[in-house]
This record gives structure tokens, C-alpha cells and sequence, in this order.
């Protein structure tokens, strides 16, 4: 289905009025002013090769947004997004199908671009900034959800904020990542790591046999899903039952990538955890295990309402979901989180870059995490994560990619990469190794990809 059979299917095609531009700080005055003339969008749906459970659910498709923005000027850029509403929203995931969850945040998602073409800018912080609080009010007419979560509007901005990126980019003669980056957010995305460790999801349904292979091709980060389906009691039962046979299986496996020679695990609940105590009980098992000290963090493991400090927890925490805006950020670490968890391939580019600098001031490690998205996004994760500072622990930057494990077509989204043949596109020993053709082309992220550009037909919406 293309879009406008979708936007007639639906009728909720209204254009919007533009809110007022809000300035950004740290941008010098010689910086062009772009006006969006025309916008497009176009999405496809693919299968993944069995469900994938997290966050207390399970999806069996995911939805890629291609959003294409032109300006007065005449260039044209083409961003790209996956749409993942169960991470966005959980509640908003459980009460539709996934088709009718993923449509709402594709009409989120066109209305984004409505507002676009009423907001001129100079940058796509002050774009962000400008449009972000009419799209949430216009979300939750949407959705009919008066509390929709804000990550949710997030996801749904990510294409149209990735082609802004690449429009200001082109606006303003600036030919790779790090010229992107604006002066005020260069402190945080400054170092330049010539390895990037990947972890490897281990999903509730992953057969326990599949991480030996994973290790026999060189993983040495294993990011165990946590927040089993059910009550809290029986989300604790089954999370410890899983964690004892994951390290049942890891181990005694051994890898070259750290002092110590074992391997490390990470942990994420997105949140399923209603109280400490639940959580305790858990790393208490970890601990009885063994399996403890293989851990080096471990995600959002509480509500994002818990209030509760983790400071005592034994183990650096993480915060993902919870943290979306520096308000968010500030507060996780006023509770004891030690590290920050960048999504720019879902919370958009644009906080991702906030985040990061404020992590900095406060010497605070970041990595970057996975939203199944595909190939083409895992550059724009990676130009993020090969230029923060090298994780504690490990002595690299952090990067989750988890599309190939799930993603049915995944051979043939990687040829639509426009650099598909480049080394620093595949991991090698749990790795990815960024050499400086690598910083060169930022990942091949300002270069057109074929398929993606195929979809549009015609120039105007």
C-alpha cells in the first residue's frame, strides 16, 4: 500500500498550521534560512522471521518510513525511519493490531511533514523545537490517546528529522558527519573509535543454541531482554529463569576483547520493573549465578514513574525510554544512572545529540541502541556511536544492531545500503572496525539510496 491510497483509506489527511519558531542556541547568524516547498512520504512493511518479544510484547512486522523534504533552493533529501509503536507506546501497541498501531504513527508521521512545510528554519534543533509541541497535541487527536507518550511522536519524526539533517547539511555546503554536527553538540559526539563493540539481543523467544554460533562468529556482548509478559511475579520468574539458562551456555566461553577474557552481558527490561525490590531480587539471582559479574549495565529496568534511587543497585544503570529531553536526563542521573542510552534511529537525531552533550558535561558514558531498524539506519546509529567516548569496561564505543537475526528480507535491504560492499558495513568479531574511509563517507549516510529514492514517483505531494 502507498501512501496516498493509505491517506484516502483513513480520510485523516488535514493540513496543519505552523507554531512559532523557537531559537536554538549556538548557531552562527550566516547560516542559511530553508523553507520546505514540497513534502512526500511513502512506507513498506517487512516481515520478520518470528516474533520478537520485548517490553512485555511481541511484533511480527516492521513499518519503513521514507519521508522526502525539497526546498525553495531545490534540493531534495530523502530520510528514513523504522516505526516500532511498541517501543514508542506499549499501551497504545496492546489496545490495536499492529497494523492499525502502525498507521496512527504513519498519520502522526504526515502530519509532521505538514507542519514542516509551515516552518521555516535554520537547523533541524530549531525546526524540532518549533513543530514538536503542536505534533504531540496533534498525536493524541490521532491516536485519541490523551496520554500518548512522547517517544511515540519521537518515532514518528524520525524520517522527517533525518532529511532535515541531510536538507541543512546541503543548504549549508556541509559534506560529512561531523561538519553536520552544530558547535553547541560537538563536545559530547568528539572522540573517533576505530572499534565499535555490537551486542547481540537475546529476544524472550531466542533459542539458547543460538548464541553459541553468535559466539563462534565473534560476539562477546550479549543484550539479554528482560520484562517477561505477565504480572510482576511471573515477569521475575521467568527473567531469572532465562538469565540462568543464557549464562548456562556463555559461561565458560571465553573471548579476546576483554581483561578478563569473559563475556559481557547487558540487560534491559524497557521499564517493566514497577518496584526496586523486584529488581534486587533479580540481581540477587544474577549474583547467585554467577552471572553478575558478566554484567556491565543494565537498561531502564524501572517504570518511568519510579522515582526510586539506583545508586545501591551494585551495577551501573542505564536510562532509555524515560529520557526524553535533558529534563528527562537530569533527573536519571539525580536517581543513580550512570549511563545514557542514545536512540537517534528512534527519539530522532536531534535529541540524541542534546543527550549526548549533556552526558558529557557530566562525564557520563553513552551507547547507542537498536530499533530493528535497517541497514541504511544502522549508519546513522553508528555515526553516533563511533564518536562517543569508549564505554568503562570494555575501551570502545557501544552499538546495538539487530536487524539481520529478525528481518526476513535483510539480505536484500542491505543491498540497498548506497556503500553496501564497504568493510565497516558488517561486523567482524563482534565488531564493527571503522578505518577512515569510514569517517570519509560518515557511514554513506549524505549519499542517495536507490531504493528508498524510488519509491517517490513524482516531485510534489
Amino acid at each position: 500500500m502507498h501512501r496516498r491510497q493509505f491517506i484516502r483509506n483513513t480520510s485523516m489527511a488535514a493540513v496543519l498550521s505552523a507554531s512559532g519558531i523557537a531559537r536554538a542556541a549556538g548557531y552562527p547568524e550566516e547560516l542559511k534560512k530553508i523553507t520546505i516547498t514540497h513534502a512526500d512520504s511513502d512506507f513498506e512493511r517487512e516481515a520478520l522471521m518470528r516474533p520478537f518479544g520485548f517490553k512485555g510484547g511481541y511484533l511480527t512486522e516492521l513499518w519503513q518510513v521514507a519521508s522526502r523534504l525539497e526546498s525553495a533552493s531545490g534540493h531534495k533529501k530523502t530520510g528514513i525511519a523504522t516505526q516500532s509503536v511498541l517501543y514508542g507506546d506499549a499501551e497504545m501497541f496492546a489496545a490495536h493490531t499492529e497494523t492499525e498501531g502502525n498507521a496512527l504513527m504513519y498519520l502522526t508521521a504526515i502530519r509532521a511533514l505538514k507542519l514542516i512545510r509551515n516552518t521555516p528554519f535554520t537547523d533541524p534543533v530549531m525546526l524540532q523545537e518549533s513543530i514538536f509541541p503542536q505534533l504531540l497535541v496533534e498525536a493524541r487527536q490521532i491516536t485519541g490517546k490523551k496520554d500518548l507518550h512522547t517517544n511515540f511522536v519521537y518515532n514518528a519524526l524520525v524520517s522527517a528529522d533525518n532529511a532535515a539533517w541531510l536538507l541543512y547539511a546541503a543548504e549549508n555546503g556541509l559534506h560529512d558527519f561531523d561538519a553536520m554536527v552544530p558547535a553547541a553538540y560537538k563536545k559530547g559526539l568528539s572522540h573517533r573509535n576505530n572499534k565499535v563493540a555490537v551486542t547481540y539481543q537475546v529476544p524472550y523467544g531466542m533459542p539458547v543454541q543460538e548464541l553459541k554460533q553468535a559466539t563462534a562468529d565473534g560476539y562477546f556482548v550479549f543484550k539479554i531482554k528482560t520484562g517477561y509478559p505477565g504480572t510482576q511475579a511471573d515477569m521475575l520468574e521467568k527473567d531469572m529463569e532465562r538469565l540462568s539458562q543464557v549464562h548456562q551456555v556463555l559461561k565458560d566461553l571465553r573471548t579476546p576483547h576483554t581483561a578478563s577474557g569473559k563475556l559481557i552481558y547487558t540487560l534491559d527490561a524497557n521499564g517493566r520493573y514497577e518496584k526496586k525490590e523486584g529488581l534486587m531480587r533479580y540481581l540477587d539471582h544474577a549474583k547467585k549465578t554467577g552471572a553478575l559479574e558478566h554484567i556491565l549495565f543494565y537498561e531502564e529496568p524501572l517504570a518511568e514513574h519510579n522515582d526510586e534511587d539506583v545508586s545501591d543497585t551494585g551495577i551501573r544503570m542505564a536510562a532509555d525510554e524515560s529520557v526524553h529531553d535533558e529534563a528527562g536526563a537530569l533527573r536519571r542521573i539525580e536517581q543513580g544512572y550512570t549511563a545514557m542510552v542514545l536512540k537517534g534511529i528512534a527519539k530522532t537525531l536531534t535529541l540524541s545529540m542534546k543527550i549526548a552533550a549533556l552526558a558529557a558535561e557530566k562525564n557520563i558514558p553513552c551507547l547507542c541502541a537498536d530499533l530493528t531498524v535497517s541497514p541504511v539506519l544502522v549508519e546513522w546509529n553508528k555515526n553516533l556511536a563511533a564518536r562517543l567516548m569508549p564505554f568503562p569496561g570494555i575501551g570502545m564505543g557501544i552499538m546495538e544492531t539487530n536487524g539481520e537475526m529478525n528481518y526476513r528480507n535483510w539480505k536484500n535491504m542491505s543491498a540497498w545500503h548506497p556503500l553496501s560492499a564497504a568493510s565497516w558495513t558488517r561486523p567482524r568479531n563482534g565488531v564493527f572496525e571503522l578505518n577512515e574511509d569510514y569517517y570519509r563517507q560518515s557511514g554513506g549516510i549524505f549519499l542517495p539510496s536507490a531504493h528508498y529514492e524510488g519509491l517517490f514517483h513524482d516531485s510534489h505531494s
